[in-house]
């Protein structure tokens, strides 16, 4: 296939320059214009086959500008690139008609992929552009692996295809479903979840598709199902795999025909719901082992969207972490801080409970740290409570020896050059040693002080020094 006149819309010179050779590379013809004023021009001199633009612009608004120019020349495929890697931008360049959207910085290789792909195809015009507001984002990530669903849900608002969500726990699967809805032409009706896995298996029809007066005990009044109540909007299945095999019969003959009726009813009900379902589960294995039908997955997982777990999207925890501390500062907490230190340990951890995870922890961290600055020790120290993700003990103890220094050197500068530094912090370590070995153990003196690698006496006169009374213990005897 011959190559295409191509223009490229970017302030960057570099920029400019690099993707120009690429393409030429690739056979096409290219043009370059740095802001809208150039674009103009050289959009009157000739029209190009395919227009590449950044968003930022020293003359404007690329994405804006992208409006105008489909309006005007509707068959003209246009491919925004931009920095501003957010889920609005994804949706703003799909929604202004942009045939796709790149996050910078992108691959050369896939910038040209998409070049060729946008010379054999058209995309329609259907302006209607939000506003580029990342703190009112329900999704925030700025990660090559968040981008791709940015990709797609920007790709599915405008319709109304059945989406399955897929990701562990705590990565943000109802999200997701929020911003289909919000974004999409459905927005202003209901959004209705239901969660599978919290409905006994017997209410669980009942509670989709509602159920007549009588229709089983305690049945004292008709009661509309999930599928009424999210009439003309978003009805989301949170946890589809937990969902009983007779229910998922069903729901099937639901999504075929469009039609229900309730528990104990005779009466047609039109569903007129989009569907967004979505689980943590091996939706595939559970079609193999028997426990999910394979005729209702393939309806389901009409577009598949995979939510990265945290830990595979490392480079967005800085800037999760920070929204979660303003939102709990929003909600009246105080409001905290983060060291690069703390970043540093945040982005360590594995997270295996996810976004919700990391949320939780700056919540407890906005409510309970003493200082408006939040060091690594602080962080390292709730990651190692209660067994989730804890840290390694190496790891939180040279934390906290930093965190109690940074806290000195903000605090009590002068603290740090009175020769009383080593005494403090090791008593600072000694306390709670002596203390939770003596429960370790307890209350026996003897046991504690052999796994600590004292005498006997030696400990007793450390307990003296410190004030640390284990005869207060109900459980402290002394072997005889």
């Amino acid at each position: 296939m011959s190559g295409g006149n191509i223009l490229v819309v970017d302030d960057d010179d570099a920029v400019r320059a690099i993707v120009a050779q690429a393409l030429r590379r690739a056979g096409h013809r290219v043009r370059t214009a740095a802001n809208l004023a150039e674009l103009d021009r050289e959009m009157r001199a000739a029209l190009p086959d395919v227009l590449v633009t950044d968003v930022v612009l020293p003359d404007g608004d690329g994405i804006e500008n992208a409006t105008r120019i489909v309006s005007e020349q509707p068959g003209l495929p246009i491919i925004v690139l931009s920095a501003r890697n957010t889920l609005t931008t994804a949706v703003r360049a799909n929604e202004a008609g942009a045939y796709d959207y790149l996050p910078k910085p992108f691959d050369l290789d896939t910038l040209t992929r998409a070049v060729a792909a946008a010379l054999l195809r058209r995309a329609p015009a259907t302006p209607n552009v939000p506003g580029d507001d990342d703190h009112a984002l329900p999704l925030i990530g700025r990660s090559p692996a968040m981008q791709d669903v940015y990709r797609v849900i920007a790709r599915v608002v405008s319709n109304d295809l059945t989406v399955l969500v897929s990701g562990e726990s705590g990565t943000g699967k109802e999200l997701v479903a929020r911003a289909i809805h919000d974004l999409g032409h459905r927005a202003t009706a209901p959004f209705v979840a239901i969660n599978m896995a919290a409905i006994p298996r017997e209410l669980i029809e009942a509670e989709l598709f509602g159920h007549e007066r009588g229709a089983f005990t305690g049945a004292a009044q008709r009661t509309a199902g999930r599928f009424e109540q999210a009439a003309g909007g978003t009805l989301f299945l949170d946890e589809i795999g937990d969902m009983p095999i007779e229910a998922q019969t069903r729901l099937l003959r639901v999504l075929q025909s469009g039609e229900f009726t309730t528990v104990g009813g005779a009466r047609t009900i039109r569903a007129d719901v989009r569907i967004v379902a979505a689980t943590n589960r091996d939706l595939q294995s559970a079609v193999a082992s028997g426990q999910f039908r394979e005729d209702l997955y393939y309806r389901l997982n009409v577009v598949p969207i995979t939510l990265p777990a945290l830990r595979e999207r490392r480079q967005d925890i800085a800037m999760l972490a920070r929204h979660f501390l303003d939102r709990a500062a929003a909600a009246g907490l105080p409001r905290k801080t983060l060291d690069d230190d703390a970043i540093d340990t945040l982005e360590a951890h594995d997270w295996p409970g996810n976004v919700r995870e990391l949320e939780n922890l700056m919540r407890r961290l906005a409510a309970l740290s003493r200082d408006d600055r939040i060091n690594a020790a602080e962080i390292a120290v709730m990651l190692g409570d209660g067994g989730a993700g804890a840290a390694d003990p190496d790891i939180a103890i040279d934390a906290a020896v930093r965190g109690y220094v940074d806290r000195l050197a903000r605090n009590d500068p002068q603290s740090l050059d009175n020769g009383t530094l080593y005494d403090r912090i090791v008593a600072e370590v000694e306390r709670p040693l002596i203390e939770s070995m003596l429960a370790r153990h307890g209350g026996n003196q003897l046991r504690a002080a052999r796994a600590i690698g004292l005498n006997r006496n030696t400990l007793r006169k450390r307990l003296d020094l410190l004030g640390i009374d284990p005869v207060a213990r109900p459980s402290a005897r002394e072997p005889r």
